[in-house]
């Protein structure tokens, strides 16, 4: 009887069996059956599998920032490649589209750029495994956003936007991609901010005391000391890993700011992200989106995270000129929308993890242009920040230094952080300065007489104890216990 079957088989369809004169038996039957019905699962898998829509387009106009292709079909953030004779390919990310027309911002150089270039769309496909069984080769999700190198071989090195290092230190180790953007935490399985963060300085351990967790905006002009205070929370802040994203600042100031301000013992548990101000408006945001994800994954691994970025002004500035070179109308003071819109996503992606994770306490400087603090960006930053440092000109001026203005700063957490006695050492600490400000000018021209104002002759008798308390210098650490109990010795003078 087995002379008598002939098999078939192909790698389009089942294995059947056909007898050659006669019924097939029953066994034979119930093989045929389960690989029919295996074949139709596959089948079934292959249909499910979205298809793919990249085709390879060609490029039809270089207008300023902006690439046009056409031809192409891939979603708002995927990653392509303009071919250039003779030259690597650009690097390119599509950014928006209007009918058969693709907006590609360049994340380097255009220079050999020329009409009719091949653009194809970069893929990484993830494999996707079946479910209760293993993965099928050929169901993949099309990843085409960026994947770029994390991991603890990033600490003690200095990478730009790409993940590339800029330190001369020779190929990052023990780091593997993952992507830039992941799906936001819940609201409700975030871990609420309760416990203190000794970030070593003490103006902001005293009066401003900072949770971990927490997101704070520095608030500065140009020159009045932000990188110095940024350098001093860098040494001393208690936590495992230091992230640093230098985005949009001169480069000069990206190796002044690592051996100068960071030092050696603050490189040795960070990790720096450098986007200078001559990269790409694109490159900037993907160095503040880059630096953000290396956060978030020692986050993941149950380490608590500082991350220092300098600055979310320019951030935003450099979605602006993306914005409007794709022709998004201007809106607050030539700001689009998009941009107000892009900064709570960067934002939120900071702060606790869920349970059983870590935790990222944020930074973020904001330059206030002419020193306004009403500026957009700065007034935006305000709203969705846990809280604000700001830095004032004239203490700098004078030689006040960190020029922490505490009257115009606050941290919004610190109720939650602290205990009753400190909060009520502080707001007693505050009421004397302000009083001492508002007076400020009677005391210069001598008509201030002491007698009248018994609060005020308090406030004035320690003057010199406050500015102990609220200057520091670079090079000095202060613990949050030091400055509590330094704190509580200045409110109970007589």
């Amino acid at each position: 009887m087995n002379d008598a079957l002939t098999a078939s088989a192909t790698s389009d369809g089942p294995d059947t069996l056909v007898p050659a004169g006669g019924r097939a038996p029953a066994t034979d039957a119930a093989v045929a059956v389960q690989r029919w019905s295996r074949y139709l699962e596959t089948l079934h898998d292959f249909a499910a599998a979205p298809l793919s829509l990249a085709s390879h387009g060609t490029l039809t106009r270089v207008s300023g920032l902006v690439l046009e292709a056409a031809g192409i079909r891939v979603p708002v953030g995927s990653l392509c490649e303009v071919e250039v004779p003779h030259q690597p390919p650009v690097a390119a990310e599509v950014v928006g589209f209007s009918g058969d027309r693709a907006f590609l911002m360049p994340t380097g150089e255009v220079h050999g750029l020329v009409s009719g270039a091949r653009v194809r769309p970069v893929d990484t496909p993830v494999q996707q495994p079946r479910l209760g069984g293993s993965a099928h080769p050929w169901r993949r999700s099309e990843d085409r956003s960026r994947h770029l190198p994390v991991g603890a071989g990033l600490l003690g090195r200095v990478v730009d936007a790409e993940g590339r290092p800029l330190d001369r230190l020779g190929p990052l180790q023990e780091v593997h991609p993952e992507p830039l953007v992941r799906r936001p935490i819940n609201a409700m399985e975030r871990e609420p901010v309760r416990a203190p963060l000794d970030t070593g300085v003490r103006a902001i351990n005293a009066l401003l005391t900072v949770g971990r967790g927490q997101r704070l905006g520095l608030f500065a002009g140009t020159g009045v000391g932000k990188s110095v205070l940024l350098g001093m929370m860098a040494r001393y802040t208690a936590a495992d890993v230091i992230v640093v994203g230098l985005i949009g600042e001169r480069g000069r100031e990206v190796k002044e700011f690592i051996e100068d301000i960071l030092g050696e013992e603050g490189l040795r548990r960070s990790v720096v992200v450098a986007a200078p101000a001559d990269a790409p408006p694109l490159t900037r945001m993907q160095g503040a989106t880059y630096a953000t994800a290396i956060a978030e994954h020692f986050r993941d691994e149950g380490l608590d995270v500082l991350l220092l970025m300098d600055s979310l002004t320019r951030y935003a500035m450099a979605q602006r000129e993306i914005a409007l070179a794709i022709g998004e109308p201007p809106a607050t003071k030539g700001y689009p929308p998009s941009c107000f819109a892009k900064l709570p996503q960067l934002v939120e992606r900071s702060g606790n993890g869920m349970a059983g994770q870590g935790s990222i306490t944020a930074f973020y400087t904001v330059l206030s242009e002419g020193d306004d603090q009403q500026d957009p960006i700065a007034d935006a930053a305000r709203g969705i920040l846990d809280g604000h440092i700001v830095l004032s000109r004239e203490l700098a001026e004078g030689g006040h230094y960190p020029a922490i203005d505490i009257e115009k700063s606050i941290s919004r957490v610190m109720a939650n952080v602290a205990p009753r006695e400190h909060l009520d050492a502080a707001r007693k600490l505050r009421q004397m300065l302000a009083r001492v400000n508002k007076a400020r000018d009677l005391i210069q021209i001598g008509a201030y007489a002491p007698g009248h104002d018994a609060e005020l002759d308090a406030a004035v008798r320690a003057q010199p104890a406050m500015r102990n308390l609220l200057q520091q210098d670079t090079w000095t650490r202060a613990s949050l216990s030091e400055s509590v109990g330094q704190l509580r010795q200045v409110v109970r003078q007589p």
